[in-house]
């Protein structure tokens, strides 16, 4: 019997009207999510600031007077004598002075923030600044509209009631329109009748309370500054206070002719996208550049762009040693994802890095050659670098140094070094996640 050819049923043709196959489903989603990843990290790229681009190269070091003597001016905030700067670790020590000092204000208080949430810490902050209010102290507040989502409006209305100016920034009224939402304020400010200020990484939300003794508790790191770094610091303040509701902070009730009495040379600066676009990037790059003998940084979203790694491998090929601490868990899994995606180079040319485990990690902090720190509201990343509106004070003191470098190494006894047989040995799955998130680092 002949067999009888067979030929293979053509595929049928979708019809108008007919519903796609599963499979066909699932593939244009997968094409499109992919599409979409690139084309917008493409447009994250192109459209991330990048003024610097090429190595700074230092002959000296942060000791020589030629460093804060080009700081300074490059930052626009000259660094000055006979400042007086506290350390102060976790909100165990930092909130109790912060509330301290506005409970003794005579003046003024002029407070700005990211993040602001209802709870213990800000019923303590509101009851302090109402009282102040009520007793004829100007108060003025001004806030991250992101950052205060989770503070409930009856309570910003109680503050309002008592007398406080309690300002969104970019947004002095309800119907004003910010028109870029991607700008936030990061900046973390307190100032008490211009004579003391503070500046650091925490915001008003319990998960600042306590010592960092659980995962619940976060990790981190303040100044106390008295002199006249603080009217630099009130400058800092007064900048998006005028931005926002366009009224200019003058007068010895801000601006007090300042006392000298503390040893430290230092300064405060700021850093945004509508004003010195750089300076914290800059800053931070200036002061690796310096480095002869260490860098330690402890920073909570560590993402380093391509040019931060190279000099960074630079200090290495010149003898420094680098450490780095981050957290081992922090609050965003993306953050930490693209923050690991940029460590090979670092790793592979001899930087150190430890994961702090106890709790979340949130300092901002660098310390070079045991005598240059840098704190303030700035993270190692470019969102800080040249999207947000930035903060920072730079020390010039080996004292201050010297109490930095105690809770740093505190730090480092309680992180798990990584090492770059840790870097390569990661799965293909996280591998993959890391890139991917590595991605979007210019907004991160």
């Amino acid at each position: 019997m002949p067999e009888i050819a067979t030929h293979p049923k053509p595929k049928r043709r979708l019809a108008l009207g007919d519903a796609p196959a599963r499979g066909e489903i699932h593939r244009f989603w997968l094409y499109l999510t992919i599409t979409l990843i690139f084309a917008i990290s493409g447009f994250f790229w192109m459209t991330s600031a990048r003024i610097l681009d090429k190595p700074i190269e230092l002959t000296y070091g942060p000791a020589d007077p030629s460093f804060p003597g080009t700081f300074g001016p490059l930052v626009g905030a000259e660094f000055s004598r006979g400042n007086k700067i506290k350390v102060l670790v976790n909100g165990a020590e930092f909130f109790p002075a912060m509330l301290d000092a506005i409970r003794h204000a005579e003046k003024t208080v002029t407070l700005e923030t990211y993040i602001w949430s209802s709870g213990s810490i800000s019923n303590q902050f509101m009851d302090a600044l109402s009282e102040r209010a009520r007793h004829g102290v100007k108060v003025q507040v001004l806030v991250d509209g992101m950052g205060t989502l989770k503070l409930s409006r009856r309570e910003e209305s109680q503050m309002k009631e008592a007398g406080i100016d309690f300002i969104v920034f970019g947004r002095e009224h309800w119907y004003n329109i910010k028109p870029n939402i991607n700008h936030r304020t990061h900046r973390k400010i307190l100032v008490v009748d211009g004579k003391i200020g503070f500046t650091g990484g925490n915001c008003i939300d319990d998960h600042w309370m306590g010592d960092a003794q659980n995962a619940h508790v976060w990790r981190d790191t303040q100044v106390q500054i008295e002199g006249p770094a603080v009217l630099q610091l009130q400058a800092v303040f007064a900048d998006n206070w005028l931005q926002t509701t366009g009224t200019l902070l003058t007068g010895p009730d801000y601006f007090p002719a300042p006392d000298r009495e503390g040893g430290s040379l230092a300064n405060c600066y700021k850093s945004g996208p509508d004003a010195d676009p750089e300076n914290a990037r800059i800053a931070y790059l200036l002061a690796i550049a310096s480095a002869r003998k260490t860098i330690r940084i402890a920073n909570a979203y560590f993402v380093p762009d391509d040019l931060a790694i190279e000099m960074l491998v630079e200090a290495r090929r010149r003898g420094v040693q680098v450490q780095i601490v981050v957290p081992a868990v922090n609050d965003s899994r993306i953050g930490r994802a693209a923050s690991r995606s940029r460590w090979g180079k670092l790793l592979e040319a001899g930087c150190e890095f430890y994961r702090y485990m106890p709790a979340m990690y949130h300092c901002k902090v660098m310390i070079v050659d045991d005598l240059y720190v840098t704190i303030g509201s700035v993270n190692f990343d470019n969102r800080s670098f040249s999207i947000n509106d930035e903060v920072a004070t730079d020390i010039l003191d080996p004292k201050v140094a010297a109490d930095m470098l105690k809770s740093f190494n505190s730090d480092m006894k309680k992180s798990v070094p990584y090492s770059y047989k840790d870097y390569e040995a990661r799965p293909w799955w996280l591998k993959s996640a890391d890139w991917t998130a590595g991605l979007i680092r210019s907004q991160l």
